[in-house]
């Protein structure tokens, strides 16, 4: 998968979800809420990965970036229950 579409799509969501949500906890909330229901999970674990890598995925913006860590936090949290 191409990672800079992934990114670039996952910007586009969080912008989305921060215009509609002032408050910046219910836009990551919301952002990752999306990304759990309409993305493809191979789609999440190529960023989640990258991201767990340390990987260089500065392009994305803060809210898509908290969202992929709470959605890892949730997956880990399932793999240790």
């Amino acid at each position: 998968m191409d990672i800079h579409h992934l990114v670039t799509m996952a910007n586009q969501i969080a912008e989305f979800f921060r215009g509609s949500n002032p408050d910046r906890a219910e836009a990551v909330a919301a952002t990752a809420q999306h990304l759990r229901s309409f993305w493809d999970p191979r789609m999440r674990c190529e960023i989640i990965a990258r991201l767990n890598e340390g990987a260089d995925v500065s392009a994305l913006n803060e809210i898509a970036r908290d969202a992929f860590r709470r959605l890892a936090q949730d997956s880990a949290a399932k793999t240790v229950a």
